[in-house]
């Protein structure tokens, strides 16, 4: 069997590591990667820490308007699908070059298969929700993370080939979490004592896009006495610097370069709380059962607020003080299945060949 996995932002490589290690016991994978993601600290650390084959193919399509983006990506994947023949095309989760993979091979008569189907926000205005709606509606094989996922897709009339079989990225944090424990000096080269510091993620276009929402986030930073690492994602400094705001006058707070995955695991299970707008760090919290405030209106993940795990703190600045001030004792179910849904993926595809 001969697959082509199409990853190009941080959280698929993520994803494609147990994947792709299970998927490479017995069968033959390619890997694209689209350069949605270029910046070393986004990507090449990834690959090299969780031992990804280094990628087959790398299209180079960078930053810009989606647009321009997925169309690049459509034009160079095309010539990939119709050279290497594959039995099937693999995309994860919600990004451009998850739709671009997509859209290729379902006109190419290729059967997609999409890991982490059937997540929805219900909100049109993010590019992820149209990304992740598209391609499950073109998909051969759905693969959700949860009961809730399962739902969604049976709501939009889409029943065959669905199936839940956990969350990779769980297994992701299972294989990974000891390796991080020692190897891991992200708190000794900052400073910071575990549970004693607040851990932010900040990038989604929503927040990062509208100059007004970032003031009232970085007000409510400002009004945190507790010590707040700040990983600073690419997008979301070239916006700050369009709009002329310097957070260095944040007190307590520490900016530093985006980080590994084996650091990150590291920051994300020593924080005392984690503030974030990201779907993949919001898990990541539920995992290592870490308080997390999400700074949006509305969540994929919304088994985390069920237990307690997580509070949808919107944008304004007493919302999100009130959530990070607010005394929580989360519950932390296993939702997100027991940490062998790469092996159940594999099989699965196996067994339907």
């Amino acid at each position: 069997m001969k697959i082509i996995t199409v990853l190009g932002a941080r959280p698929q490589f993520i994803k494609a590591a147990p994947v792709s290690r299970v998927l490479r016991e017995k069968h033959t994978e390619i890997i694209v990667h689209t350069g949605q993601h270029y910046d070393p600290n986004m990507s090449d650390i990834f690959f090299e820490e969780l031992n990804i084959p280094k990628p087959d193919y790398h299209l180079a399509v960078g930053s810009g308007n989606h647009g321009k983006q997925t169309g690049e990506m459509l034009q160079k994947l095309e010539e990939i699908v119709l050279d290497e023949k594959p039995d099937y095309l693999l995309v994860y989760g919600d990004t451009n070059s998850t739709l671009a993979g997509a859209l290729v091979a379902a006109k190419l008569h290729i059967p997609v298969i999409h890991i982490e189907a059937g997540l929805r926000s219900f909100n049109k205005k993010m590019p992820e929700e149209i990304n992740r709606i598209m391609t499950d509606h073109v998909s051969e094989y759905l693969f959700c993370p949860t009961d809730t996922a399962v739902e969604n897709l049976k709501n939009e009339n889409i029943t065959r080939n669905v199936f839940n079989i956990g969350d990779v990225m769980y297994d992701a944090v299972l294989y990974n979490r000891a390796i991080a424990e020692e190897k891991s000096t992200i708190l000794e080269e900052n400073g910071l004592s575990k549970k004693e510091y607040h851990l932010i993620t900040i990038h989604r276009a929503e927040n990062t896009d509208d100059v007004q929402i970032m003031q009232n986030i970085l007000e409510a930073f400002s009004k945190i006495d507790t010590v707040k690492v700040w990983p600073l994602h690419p997008r979301t400094k070239n916006k700050l610097a369009s709009y002329g705001i310097d957070v260095n006058a944040i007190p307590n707070l520490k900016l530093i370069e985006p980080v590994g995955y084996l650091d990150m695991l590291t920051l994300v299970s020593n924080a005392k709380k984690i503030i974030t707008d990201s779907g993949g760090v919001q898990k990541e919290a539920y995992f290592m059962k870490v308080p997390c405030i999400t700074v949006r209106e509305q969540t994929e993940w919304v088994e985390t607020l069920e237990e307690d795990a997580n509070i949808i703190a919107g944008t304004s600045v007493e919302k999100i003080l009130e959530a990070v001030q607010k005394n929580v004792s989360p519950s932390y179910k296993d939702v997100f299945g027991d940490g062998m849904a790469s092996e159940k993926i594999v099989e699965i595809i196996e067994t339907q060949s």
